[in-house]
């Protein structure tokens, strides 16, 4: 039996390794891009809390970011097919690196707002062009585990990227231009690599009023971990700031949320994918919810400790919502959906700070808790009251869950609406009910 599974299990796994080493220059743009999302989106917190902006004003910027993001996953596509990929990637990632200088210039809530819009347009487009090659380079039988790669490295830059904080102060102009470097840098393995662009093609998409017929609570749950964790990530540095953590603690709390919804992915998956997802989805969420609540009772750094493990829960709830709703239909519509469930995580995500932000303008740092709590609860609620409306599909007819993230995962889904065949004639889309978004 070691014999017959040995020679199986390393036909499997090489194509796989083959297909990371020659990935690695669009991998390293991509850990290059994430150090300095990462950093960015915390330093910009601190800052702004050392300079005393509304805490509903930082809430604005954070959702800016987000809104950005939205929008320039819908427009970056069509410019693609206009000037291609290489030019795109080239020309964002000078935006975003001037972008990112502009807030070291200006420091007004008003004009950190506009520019950070267009630093969330042009990460967009960055992640658009990086993911849709990386895509482009995998079979489909290596698809997932790549993507599950790429997500390890999404996850550990950003969570690197928090770490930076301590390098200089952030009152100072030192860690905008490191954040203009990296990601002046990240352009370099991108453009420099052999691998061919990849073809764009258009895809109809499945808007939500649809997806939310075929499946209400698949897109519930991506609205509301978009408005969970674009509220962690926009705005969880102010949290910890306004908690009594000096810039290194921040460093530091942001860097264990980010490992904690890295951890959470693919043991969550597990489950979702062998019990029936409805249930995973709705304890989960009660989870979360009850881990948000008990940290606003206790505050101080058991409150802290519990927003890092809440992150552990909270993190892959987008996962097992695409999985739930992508249950509910035919595979040829997988890939049109994924577009309608992230245009949806994507809106959840640019609500998410502001929201949190009006919370903790009127009930303080534990407003940022309670915010969360009330998310994460109203969805396992209407996962109850779904549960009473439709009954579960079987085990056997529900496909893999792929780990997924609320930061990048609204780029890599248009990418990945838009590929088409690979030269060799193999199709991108796998044959029967995967679920690699």
């Amino acid at each position: 039996m070691a014999a017959a599974t040995g020679p199986r299990a390393r036909t499997s796994v090489t194509p796989m390794i083959q297909t990371a080493l020659a990935s690695w220059p669009l991998l390293l743009g991509i850990a290059l891009l994430m150090l300095g999302n990462g950093l960015q989106g915390s330093l910009l917190g601190v800052r702004a809390d050392l300079e005393g902006f509304p805490t509903a004003a930082t809430g604005m910027v954070m959702s800016a970011f987000y809104l950005g993001l939205l929008s320039g996953s819908l427009a970056t596509p069509l410019l693609i097919g206009r000037v291609g990929h290489v030019r795109v990637f080239a020309a964002f990632a000078a935006i975003a690196s001037a972008a990112v200088l502009l807030h070291a210039v200006v420091v007004a809530p008003i004009f950190w707002i506009g520019v950070r819009a267009v630093a969330g347009f042009s990460f967009a487009a960055l992640f658009i062009v990086a993911e849709s090659w990386l895509n482009s380079q995998a079979a489909n039988r290596d698809r997932a585990r790549l993507l599950s790669l790429y997500m390890i490295i999404t996850f550990g830059g950003m969570g690197l990227g928090q770490l930076l904080l301590n390098v200089a102060d952030p009152r100072d102009f030192q860690l905008f231009v490191l954040v203009s470097i990296l990601l002046s840098v990240a352009v370099v393995p991108m453009l420099l690599t052999a691998s061919p662009a990849p073809a764009a093609a258009n895809a109809r998409r499945l808007g939500p009023v649809e997806l939310f017929r075929v499946s209400p609570l698949g897109v519930a749950g991506s609205f509301a971990s978009g408005a969970a964790i674009g509220a962690v990530l926009g705005m969880g540095a102010v949290f910890g700031a306004q908690s009594g953590l000096g810039v290194g603690g921040v460093a530091q709390f942001m860097f264990a949320v980010l490992v904690a919804g890295m951890l959470g992915q693919l043991p969550i998956g597990y489950l979702a994918d062998h019990l029936d997802r409805r249930p995973v989805l709705i304890v989960t969420a009660l989870a979360g919810s009850a881990l948000a609540l008990a940290g606003a009772l206790l505050g101080g750094s058991a409150g802290l400790a519990l927003v890092v493990a809440l992150s552990l829960v909270a993190f892959p709830l987008y996962s097992v919502s695409v999985a739930h709703t992508n249950d509910h239909l035919e595979t040829e519509a997988m890939v049109g959906a994924a577009g309608g469930l992230m245009f949806v995580n994507g809106v959840g995500a640019a609500f998410g700070p502001f929201a949190a932000s009006l919370a903790m303008s009127a009930f303080g740092p534990l407003g940022f808790q309670l915010y969360l709590a009330m998310a994460l609860g109203g969805l396992a609620v209407f996962g109850i009251y779904r549960t009473f409306q439709r009954g579960s599909v079987p085990l056997a007819e529900q496909g893999p869950t792929v780990p997924m993230s609320v930061a990048t995962s609204l780029a890599q889904t248009t990418a990945v609406d838009r590929l088409e065949p690979s030269p060799t004639g193999e199709e991108q889309v796998a044959p029967k009910r995967p679920i690699v978004v």
